[in-house]
């Protein structure tokens, strides 16, 4: 390889010197090139054109470099022309500035990346060799990116990533099962545990643990005293996958680990086991302190909370010191109540459903703790029985709903329904309340958005347009609609890109900006639409060449 350019201008030069001599003038300030004045122009032009040729090519300067082993095959078929065409536009586009309040009918091509990767990536195509620079530069400024980008790159993304230390963060966050060993090789799979680095060995107990939970909890076992607390809770964490009664032993031993986050993780992990010894425990606890009560002819609810924090306590799990601005007695009953089985209550209030249980007066002001400690438990136990009850009809205002005002706890309740009911209920949600407090919410629905939902949300912006309300506060919601409306949804919306009479009252300007929005959210839609069409291509292609 060649170390200079025709002019003298050094293969190493960096970027930096050459655009300040680009900036200041090749008399002022000579580009470190070697050559005379007289060449100064021709040789900074020589050194920019090598880095480019590098950058196109993802290779860092080098004197003398070993040429790289050959990229691996990857097998996946190739994109459809079009498709790739696309991706090179988003590629492109995505340094544009971006925002929830831009102006303009254009789509945001930097916010259909994630869904464009992912339905690319479901299809199973390749990304194409000539774009796997750009796809890797894109994930590095985006986290969010990397799961699907990482995925979609594939082995070839890997071998180039190792090539320049830009993109070591795929290295280090890639779980590629190809780099591990198989894991019925015990003998590779033991001396990777023992010798590998800490983001290898999580990779690999979670191989394992997906295919042999057992395997994966002895191999954990063989080196657990030893590993440092803050590995120990990640492996520990591993252990979601699968968990079982099987784990229950292993557990138990970790509720005594000296770290006190790996003793809270062991006991959430067994609260979650509702006929593991600590669910019995935490259920005799709270079972204690919270009791039917038929003093007043009709039945209530009775709260006693538990007066101190023992030491038996602490070790399954509970945090003797509550946050700041709460009461001990209540913290210490909110941690005992989400650790108990929900089943427990049906019981413990003579076989009365979720709901029945729930609506129950709850006597000196306690309802508000035991209600929000029901909801932790709903979702921490998955149980969509009790998450329908501590939600409520959508049309109950939330400050007076049965379990939770906050609207982030009522997303995590949403989140353990299945996606036709979380939609509905949003939906429903939406239709009594409007959009001001259903952002959360939307986020939690399944994309696209189902019918009735998308409909609501439509309607309910259609409304806040006709009503003249401030444009700028429904930003947010308008470019969720953009990502997770249904494209087919675009034709019906194509009336409200007109620009509306502003009523009496309205903000300035509101009209112009509403029917700017909805050309905008029509416009992505469509574009959407288009980019599905494209990557469906390939699949066409494919029984075309098949059945010829």
């Amino acid at each position: 390889m060649s170390t200079t350019t025709t002019t003298g201008a050094p293969v190493n030069a960096p970027w930096e010197e050459l655009v300040t001599s680009a900036l200041l003038g090749t008399d002022r300030r000579p580009p470190p090139t070697g050559s005379g004045p007289a060449d100064g122009p021709a040789a900074l032009l020589d050194a920019a054109a090598l880095h480019t040729v590098r950058r196109r090519a993802a290779l860092l300067p080098a004197t003398g470099a070993a040429v790289p082993e050959a990229a691996p095959h990857d097998p996946r078929p190739p994109l459809p022309a079009a498709a790739r065409r696309r991706l090179a536009q988003l590629l492109a586009d995505r340094s544009a500035p971006s925002g929830s309040g831009r102006r303009g009918t254009a789509p945001d091509l930097t916010e259909l990346i994630p869904q464009w990767l992912a339905s690319a990536g479901a299809r199973g195509f390749r990304a194409p060799a000539e774009l796997l620079p750009a796809l890797l530069d894109a994930a590095r400024a985006r986290t969010d990116l990397r799961p699907h980008a990482l995925a979609f790159a594939g082995p070839r993304g890997l071998w180039l990533a190792g090539l320049n230390p830009e993109w070591k963060f795929a290295l280090r966050a890639s779980t590629n099962r190809s780099r591990l060993p198989a894991t019925e090789d015990r003998e590779a799979v033991g001396r990777l545990w023992e010798e590998g680095l800490f983001a290898e060995r999580v990779a690999l107990l979670g191989a394992v643990r997906a295919q042999d939970p057992a395997a994966a909890r002895a191999l954990l076992a063989t080196t657990w005293s030893t590993e440092r607390a803050e590995d120990r809770l990640m492996f520990l964490d591993s252990l979601r996958t699968g968990l079982s009664s099987d784990d229950e032993a292993f557990l138990e031993e970790a509720l005594s680990d000296r770290s006190r986050n790996v003793r809270s993780t062991a006991a959430e992990l067994l609260s979650a086991l509702p006929d593991s010894a600590l669910a019995r425990r935490m259920a005799a606890r709270a079972t204690s302190c919270v009791n039917p009560d038929r003093t007043g002819g009709e039945e209530a609810i009775a709260v006693e909370a538990p007066h101190e924090c023992d030491a038996a306590m602490q070790r399954d799990g509970v945090a003797p010191v509550p946050p700041s601005g709460r009461g001990e007695r209540s913290w210490w009953l909110g941690q005992l109540v989400e650790a108990t089985p929900l089943a427990v209550w049906r019981e413990r209030f003579g076989g009365r459903t979720a709901q029945e249980v729930v609506a129950l007066p709850v006597a000196d002001d306690w309802g508000a703790e035991l209600h929000a400690a029901w909801c932790r438990a709903a979702v921490r136990q998955r149980d969509p029985e009790w998450a329908r009850a501590l939600l409520g009809t959508p049309s109950t205002p939330p400050a007076s709903g049965p379990g939770t005002a906050s609207l982030a706890e009522r997303s995590k309740l949403l989140a353990v329904l299945p996606a036709a009911e979380r939609a509905d209920w949003v939906a429903g949600f939406i239709a009594a309340h409007g959009l001001s407090e259903a952002f959360q919410l939307l986020g939690v629905c399944a994309v696209p958005w189902a019918e009735p939902l998308g409909r609501s949300v439509v309607d309910a912006l259609d409304i806040a347009r006709d009503a003249g309300s401030y444009p700028w506060s429904f930003s947010g919601v308008m470019g969720l609609a953009e990502r997770c409306l249904d494209p087919a949804e675009a034709d019906r919306l194509e009336v409200l890109t007109t620009t509306p009479d502003e009523p009496e009252g309205a903000s300035p300007g509101a009209g112009g900006y509403w029917s700017e929005a909805f050309r905008r959210l029509v416009s992505t839609l469509r574009l959407r639409a288009a980019m599905d069409a494209e990557l469906a291509q390939g699949g066409l292609t494919d029984r075309a060449q098949g059945s010829s």
